[in-house]
């Protein structure tokens, strides 16, 4: 109950998003036995395609593929693997090597449909917006904010009401209730009709983002799951019905 193979069939129609589906390259079929295509999810998505839709959200534990997943995308969409617009040049460092993936892979995009896209990393961001907030002007209020206060800021500025917004474990400078801002800000623009939204997380919070397509990556491939049903919310809701039963077997270092 609760869980689905992703890929085609049952969708809404997806003309006029930016990507409507991501597939394998007939022409470069990627080696299932080389990584990533070992990744159960990986594989998947070069089997069977992937179709989306206004928004989207990956889950999974580090290793399941959700980043190298999003990367792919963005890669694939012509945004600078370490983060930032279609317009910017690539900022900051620490960036993983580039995925095979991409190379295998092709989007069928949306017709008349936005070519603007935004990647937001984890890994890269600090340097990012540290960028981005050297190009807007620094008001007193600005000058006030705290780092999760001005990436908010950021996002608002500079995220479109049209275009392809690609995410990457974007809670990590956030508290909870940044993060319930940052949902707010993505519902919104895809609430505009023109915005598409893909985001890969942790957060039990983002990944409730309203009207969002949640898939699961694990072991069983791209599995879509109500939110009720991932597992990362019954751990969040089993730690905090019993935080003692956790916390009983940590270990000073």
């Amino acid at each position: 109950m609760g869980r689905r193979r992703a890929g085609g069939g049952g969708a809404a129609p997806t003309w006029g998003l930016p990507v409507r589906r991501v597939e394998e390259r007939p022409d470069r079929p990627a080696d299932r036995t080389a990584w990533p295509a070992t990744l159960a999810p990986v594989r998947q998505l070069l089997d069977e395609g992937l179709d989306l839709g206004p928004a989207t959200v990956l889950v999974g534990e580090n290793g399941s593929g959700k980043s190298t997943v999003v990367e792919a995308l963005a890669a694939l969409f012509g945004l600078s693997s370490q983060g930032g617009t279609t317009h910017t040049a690539h900022w900051g460092h620490g960036a993983r090597d580039a995925s095979p993936l991409p190379g295998h892979l092709r989007l069928v995009r949306g017709a008349g449909a936005s070519r603007w896209g935004y990647f937001l990393r984890a890994e890269t961001m600090h340097a990012t917006f540290e960028a981005l907030l050297e190009r807007v002007e620094r008001s007193p209020d600005r000058l006030a904010q705290s780092h999760g206060e001005s990436y908010l800021s950021v996002l608002e500025d500079h995220f479109d009401d049209s275009g392809l917004f690609v995410l990457d474990e974007p809670e990590s400078a956030l508290s909870f209730s940044g993060q319930l801002a940052l949902v707010g800000v993505l519902a919104a623009q895809v609430a505009g009709g023109r915005a598409q939204v893909v985001v890969a997380t942790h957060s039990p919070l983002v990944a409730a983002l309203p009207g969002a397509r949640v898939l699961e990556l694990s072991e069983d491939g791209l599995v879509e799951r109500a939110w009720d049903d991932l597992d990362v919310v019954a751990h969040w809701r089993s730690f905090l019905d019993a935080p003692e039963r956790y916390l009983r077997h940590v270990r000073p270092s």
